[in-house]
């Protein structure tokens, strides 16, 4: 067996967690924390809810909400200079995926300097970084427990991958009650995000036996409890279920990382600007069939945690039955059949398989992969 590295922020998990966020700060040695969030949280209340809990514990937020879904170059590089210049220090996250990976990008500048495509890459951010509390409105991204931030840059409309141990947060506070508001496009969404990493980290190449638990439980959770999520918004009991598949999937993927899926969807993300998790969602059935030919006893153990196939069948039967399983929970939570509903043409997709092939995801995907292999997935996917 060889040695393993497992490294993940300290949570702290239930409904109400949110009151704790305060003590949170306070034990990082925060006065005034610096919390990133978005318009979407600020008309939900949860931004004030989150700044009234940190200022009846006697601290000084200042709040920044010039974030948009796909977090842009320009916007972490604004928002550092309001940190910066207003002499911020804890740096908290309120929000989904899109606000975690702002933050943190605010974190490696303010450490760091330069700007934040110098980053892009495993193990480029050297300097220590500010401390990092998030609370997550979503249930998928894995961002507020994972050492990754994905950075949309605006100029060659591509998102781009930071990898950096230095990026997993001191502290997640998980409260399953912020997931009530969620719209039901981003629930399907995140929900599917989730997933697909519980998938995509089971199969790594660079899996092991602490993430394998992580990753099957979640897949369990997540196509368990995703449609009643969809369908009843304020069934608790669904989003503790999703709430803690959502971690644990991100948990697996920050120390086992991903693979095709989501290094062909971060291109299509940057190019046209939508969501990251339909994205997935469209791509992961044709990625699974493509990896289930060399390997398909891997993704038969995952068909067993999500409820599909039979024991005795052959894994290549039950991998194909996976992939159909993805599909079916796509189109119960709305999800478009294909890439071209979502804008992607013809034209775009020797541009996008291209492209993919610098993501620094693709190096963990389970079977080598061309850029022809990547062209033709694309187009399967239409």
């Amino acid at each position: 067996m060889s040695l393993t590295k497992f490294q993940v922020p300290d949570v702290v998990f239930g409904v109400g967690a949110l009151a704790e966020l305060g003590g949170c700060v306070h034990r990082l040695g925060g006065r005034r924390p610096f919390v990133v969030t978005d318009p979407g949280l600020v008309e939900a209340g949860w931004a004030a809810a989150a700044l009234k809990v940190l200022r009846d514990n006697g601290l000084s937020p200042l709040q920044w909400t010039g974030v948009t879904p796909n977090p842009k170059d320009h916007e972490i590089e604004a928002a550092f200079e309001h940190y910066a210049s207003a002499g911020g220090d804890v740096i908290v996250a309120l929000g989904g995926g899109s606000c975690i990976d702002a933050a943190k990008g605010v974190a490696i500048l303010s450490g760091n300097g330069g700007t934040i495509l110098d980053y892009v890459g495993v193990d480029r951010v050297m300097q220590p970084i500010p401390p990092l509390v998030m609370v997550p409105s979503t249930s998928g991204t894995g961002a507020d427990v994972s050492q990754f931030a994905v950075v949309t840059d605006t100029r060659h409309r591509t998102k781009l991958t930071i990898i950096s141990r230095t990026l997993v947060p001191e502290i997640s506070v998980i409260d399953p009650e912020l997931l009530t508001t969620m719209p039901e496009w981003l629930n399907a969404a995140t929900g599917l995000d989730a997933l697909t990493h519980a998938i995509e980290a089971f199969v790594s190449r660079a899996h092991n036996r602490l993430t394998d638990q992580l990753a099957l439980h979640a897949a369990h959770l997540v196509s368990t409890h995703l449609p009643a999520a969809a369908f009843y918004p304020t069934d608790l009991d669904a989003r503790v279920g999703m709430a803690q598949g959502a971690l644990e999937a991100g948990m697996a993927f920050s120390n086992a990382i991903l693979g095709a899926t989501h290094a062909m969807s971060h291109q299509v993300g940057g190019l046209l600007d939508v969501p990251h998790g339909v994205v997935n969602a469209v791509l992961l059935p044709h990625v699974i069939r493509f990896n289930a030919e060399t390997c398909p006893d891997r993704y038969a153990a995952l068909a067993s945690a999500t409820g599909v196939g039979a024991e005795g069948q052959p894994a290549i039967e039950r991998a194909q039955g996976l992939a159909e399983r993805v599909r079916q929970l796509a189109d119960t939570v709305g999800v478009p059949a294909g890439l071209k509903a979502l804008g992607v043409s013809d034209e775009v997709i020797p541009r996008l398989a291209k492209t993919t092939l610098d993501d620094a995801c693709l190096g963990t995907n389970p079977r080598a992969i061309t850029q022809v292999d990547i062209e033709s997935l694309f187009r399967q996917a239409m």
